[in-house]
C-alpha cells in the first residue's frame, strides 16, 4: 500500500524529516558523485533528493505513483513532476541515464513489473539506485515514519531481486544509525551516529541503499524456434488409381475394408 503524498511531505517538513532527508542525501551523493550531463528520473516520492542534481545534471524529473499522489516541484520555476502508473511510465524506451528510486519499491503492489519499467527507460549504461527500509534496522519497526511502512529489505533479499528482474547490484551503503525520534538534542548529534554506526555496526541502518546496472544479455538473448520439416509419407494406391494417373485423370481413393 502507498504512502500518501500529504503524509509524505509533512514528515519531511519535520525536523525529524529534514535531519533524514539531510543524511540520506549525502549517502546519494557519495555513491553519485557526478550526474553531469546525465538525465535523471526521480520515481516514487524522490523529489527531497533530486534539488542537489538540479543544477549539474543535464534534465531532471518526477514521477509519482498514482497511488501515492501528487505535488508540484519544484516551488520555483516549470513543474518537473508528473503523475503516472509506476508500472507505465511515460518516457521513451532507453531515455534516462539514472533512476532514483525512494519510497517506491517497499510499497509496490506490481514490483517486478515496476522494475522491468525502469529496466525499458534506462539507457544502456544507465544506474539504478534504491533506497528502502533495511529489515534489520531500527526504522523498519516504528510505523510513525514513511520508512516504517510497506516491506523492508535486507541487502541480500534486494540484491536477489534485482538479479532476478534484469539488473546487476553494482555497490550498497546504509545509512540512518540515528534512532528515529523527535529529540532536538539527539538530532544535533546525527552526524556522530552516521560515524560511528557505519563503522561499528555497517548492517543495522535505517536504510539499504543499493546501485545496480542494465543487464542487457538477459533480455536480448532469444532463442528462435526450430522449424520442423515435414515428413510425407506416401499413399499406397490401387492399381486403378495408377492407370487413371496416368491417363491424367484425379484416382479415387477408397479406405481400406
Amino acid at each position: 500500500m502507498w504512502n500518501d503524498i500529504v503524509d509524505l511531505r509533512d514528515f519531511y517538513d519535520t525536523r525529524l524529516g529534514q535531519v533524514t532527508r539531510h543524511l540520506i542525501r549525502r549517502r546519494i551523493r557519495a555513491l553519485w558523485s557526478d550526474l553531469s550531463g546525465q538525465s535523471l528520473l526521480g520515481l516514487g516520492y524522490a523529489t527531497p533528493y533530486l534539488r542537489q542534481y538540479r543544477d549539474e545534471a543535464e534534465r531532471v524529473l518526477a514521477i509519482m505513483p498514482a497511488g501515492q499522489g501528487v505535488l508540484p516541484w519544484p516551488p520555483e520555476g516549470p513543474n518537473a513532476v508528473a503523475l503516472a502508473e509506476e508500472t507505465e511510465l511515460p518516457l521513451p524506451d532507453m531515455s534516462v541515464d539514472r533512476v532514483l528510486l525512494v519510497h517506491g519499491l517497499e510499497c509496490g503492489e506490481q514490483v517486478r513489473d515496476m522494475l522491468r519499467e525502469i529496466w525499458r527507460v534506462m539507457s544502456g549504461s544507465g544506474r539504478l539506485l534504491i533506497v528502502v527500509p533495511n529489515r534489520r534496522g531500527i526504522w523498519a519497526r516504528i510505523d510513525r515514519t514513511p520508512f516504517g511502512q510497506g516491506l523492508p529489505y535486507s541487502p541480500p533479499q534486494l540484491s536477489r531481486l534485482l538479479r532476478d528482474n534484469l539488473f546487476t547490484p553494482v555497490q550498497s551503503s546504509q545509512a540512518l544509525f540515528i534512532p528515529p525520534v523527535r529529540s532536538t538534542t539527539l538530532l544535533r548529534t546525527a552526524p556522530a551516529w552516521e560515524r560511528i554506526g557505519g563503522r561499528w555496526l555497517p548492517r543495522f541502518g535505517g536504510v539499504v541503499l543499493m546501485e545496480a546496472g542494465k543487464q542487457l544479455y538477459a533480455a536480448t538473448t532469444v532463442r528462435a524456434k526450430r522449424q520442423r520439416r515435414p515428413v510425407i509419407v506416401p499413399f499406397p494406391q490401387p492399381a486403378a488409381g495408377r492407370s487413371a494417373h496416368r491417363r491424367g485423370l484425379s484416382p479415387t481413393l477408397t479406405p481400406p475394408q
